[in-house]
C-alpha cells in the first residue's frame, strides 16, 4: 500500500459533471420578426422585433428592440427566466395562421383604473 492510501483515504474519481456548470442558453420569448403588441398600451399599435441582443456570458441580459405603429422603438428584457421579461408586462405576440387569419389571441384584460398622485 502506498502512503496516504487506506480505507479512509477518499478516492479522486476526476472532476465532476453536474447540470449547474453547464451552459444554460436563456430562453427566449421573441424573434426577429415576430409581429407584437402591447396590452396595456394599445395607443402604441401593433409592432415589429427589429432587433435582438443576446450576451454570449451565462446569465447576462437577453434584450429586443421593438418598431411600434406609432414611430417608436422601445426595448425589452428577452429572457423568461428573468421577472424582468417583456411577457410579464405585457407584451404579447400577433399569432397568425397559414393563411394569414389571426388566431384567436388571449383576451384583453379589463383595465385597471387609473389613480391621479396627490
Amino acid at each position: 500500500m502506498l502512503a496516504g492510501e487506506g480505507p479512509g483515504t477518499p478516492v479522486w474519481h476526476g472532476p465532476r459533471r453536474t447540470s449547474y456548470t453547464q451552459p444554460m442558453p436563456p430562453r427566449l420569448y421573441l424573434r426577429l420578426g415576430d409581429r407584437v403588441f402591447h396590452t396595456d398600451h394599445e395607443e402604441w399599435g401593433e409592432g415589429a422585433v427589429v432587433e435582438e441582443m443576446t450576451s454570449v456570458l451565462e446569465g447576462g441580459t437577453c434584450l429586443v428592440r421593438v418598431m411600434f405603429a406609432d414611430g417608436r422603438q422601445r426595448t425589452f428584457h428577452n429572457d423568461l427566466e428573468s421577472d424582468l421579461c417583456c411577457y410579464f408586462f405585457g407584451v404579447r405576440k400577433q399569432w397568425r395562421g397559414a393563411a394569414g387569419v389571426d388566431l384567436e389571441p388571449e383576451a384583453p384584460r379589463a383595465r385597471a383604473p387609473r389613480r391621479r398622485l396627490p
